[in-house]
């Protein structure tokens, strides 16, 4: 005897597609942040925003079906608790590609101070009296 497909069922194994759907956009999130590129990496967010749209709402809507329903099956227990996992592996990707971004920043701050250096340097000028002196690149020149 074969067990019937409740609504139920078919929500939770969509929320348990959709959760792995995220962990691989996650996975393509952190190689576009390592390999920086920020076109593809806006249009795989704006993708990943509806995903989540869309899992938010099914979570929603699992949620009422599980507080006026029945005891689960142990079919629907089991997805459930896949979908756990699978979420506990979303939260743990975000982290990672977190921390990337953060690092990323770091690296662009100290490469900006480095130049600003460099900056400062060539526009060492001397005083009348031969002492290093900091001047500004553009303003008039006296001989």
């Amino acid at each position: 005897m074969t067990e019937q497909v409740t609504p139920l069922t078919q929500a939770i194994s969509k929320q348990v597609e959709q959760l792995t759907s995220l962990a691989g956009l996650l996975e393509k999130e952190l190689h576009l942040i390592s390999s920086r590129d920020a076109e593809s990496l806006m249009r795989l967010l704006d993708e990943k925003t509806e995903l989540l749209t869309s899992i938010q709402a099914l979570d929603g809507s699992i949620e009422r079906t599980i507080k006026s329903s029945e005891p689960l099956s142990e079919e629907n227990e089991a997805m459930l608790e896949t979908a756990k996992q699978l979420l506990e592996d979303c939260k743990y990707r975000t982290q990672v590609n977190q921390k990337a971004v953060e690092q990323g920043q770091l690296r662009l701050t100290h490469l900006r101070n480095l130049m600003m250096e460099v900056r400062a340097k060539e526009s060492l000028t001397y005083d009348k009296k031969g002492k290093p002196k900091g001047g500004s690149l553009g303003s008039g020149v006296s001989a």
